[in-house]
């Protein structure tokens, strides 16, 4: 289902993949994350996603009342504490998703995947 925000001129409809985008890269410039990731699910394996497929670790539900629902799957820095991660995480994706999509964010999940050691 897309977001949908009516204006007086008209509807504009935004896809899930767009909000994903937007909610990865905002995700990944935050403090402690080293990146998103995604399970095999042949081998059940975590890997490190590249940027240009940050999608991948970005699960978007749109519900029946237009509001977004994010879950991420990230790999975090060594040493710092995970909670911090998370709050810092869920307050800057808020913030840019309701920003630039007008659309009000219900819920974020954070799915910590893996620790790694930055050098």
């Amino acid at each position: 289902m897309k977001g949908k925000v009516n204006t007086n001129l008209g509807e504009i409809s935004i896809g899930t993949n767009v909000i994903a985008k937007y909610a990865g890269t905002t995700a990944v410039e935050c403090f402690g994350i080293v990146g998103m990731s995604v399970v095999s699910a042949r081998d059940g394996l975590v890997k490190l996603l590249k940027r240009d497929s940050l999608t991948k670790g970005v699960n978007v539900i749109v519900d029946a009342d237009n509001e977004i629902i994010l879950d991420f799957h990230v790999i975090v820095a060594y040493g710092i504490s995970i909670s911090t991660i998370a709050e810092n995480l869920i307050s800057n994706v808020k913030y840019a998703v309701e920003n630039h999509t007008g659309l009000t964010v219900k819920k974020i999940n954070i799915f910590v995947e893996g620790v790694r050691v930055i050098d």
